[in-house]
């Protein structure tokens, strides 16, 4: 009986997870470069299927049973948003894969957001995070826009920067053989977690445009609904298995 209780506290832990990654979603609907996460689940196995020095405490059938549902790390989906004009001259949009890099000085992040700005210094940075993080050129180094009088500016559909009749820079580009490695950091940044080999980028970069949110409004409010529903389901199915085990342990005595 209690096997069946804690499987239902499970499957309501796993629908508050599911509920958290969904409302973050939807949260993030209009945040631009934004990829929406997806919850993964996975069948929780029992002790002895879990930890192999346990097998010795084996008991069948009840160890076949195993132990309802648990969560995997989630996963970030990189779909391609949709493209959606701005006309500034310093927004970007990727098209295919690859990650704009972006530095504060001490760490390198990856982000989908082309909202570029130009600061006090002149330097190219991420409009999103308040100017902290300096975009990087194809060899790591900041663009800088010294001196906005010289011309307008443009860029190109392979990164190219340019100002009037001068080459400022090229945004860099890169990707990576394992994605799994790249983590949010917010702001619609990722640090890169390990060593993964990096790989040529093959995306286009369209000035004057920024990439939309890969979230879908219906299917993360869908979601939020069917995720509550089951946690509910389960918090009953807790209640109903408290009470036959409560009238189970307080009528056996009277038998006879």
């Amino acid at each position: 009986m209690t096997h069946g209780i804690w499987a239902s506290v499970g499957g309501m832990q796993v629908n508050e997870y599911r509920q958290s990654l969904a409302a973050n979603n939807m949260a993030n609907l209009n945040t631009v470069g934004f990829k929406n996460d997806l919850a993964v689940i996975r069948q929780r196995r029992s002790e002895s299927g879990e930890n192999p020095s346990q097998k010795m405490f084996e008991t069948n059938p009840y160890s076949d049973l195993g132990g309802g549902s648990w969560v995997r790390p989630t996963y970030t989906s990189f779909t391609q948003g949709t493209l959606e004009q701005t006309g500034r001259s310093l927004d970007v949009a990727l098209d295919g894969d690859g990650f704009f890099a972006v530095s504060d000085g001490n760490e390198v992040r990856y982000t989908r957001d082309g909202r570029f700005a130009r600061n006090a210094a002149g330097d190219m940075v991420l409009s999103a995070d308040g100017g902290r993080f300096r975009v990087l050129d194809q060899n790591g180094l900041p663009i800088n826009i010294a001196d906005p009088s010289i011309g307008s500016i443009k860029i190109g559909r392979n990164g190219e920067v340019n100002q009037g009749d001068e080459v400022l820079g090229r945004i860099g580009v890169v990707d990576f053989e394992d994605r799994t490695a790249l983590k949010k950091a917010g702001q619609s940044t990722f640090k890169l977690v390990g060593d993964t080999p990096t790989i040529p980028a093959t995306a286009d970069i369209h000035g004057g445009n920024v990439e939309a949110s890969t979230v879908d409004s219906i299917a993360a409010l869908t979601s939020m609904i069917e995720v509550s529903r089951a946690y509910d389901l389960n918090a009953r199915m807790i209640s109903l298995q408290d009470e036959t085990l409560g009238m189970a342990t307080t009528r056996i005595g009277r038998v006879g």
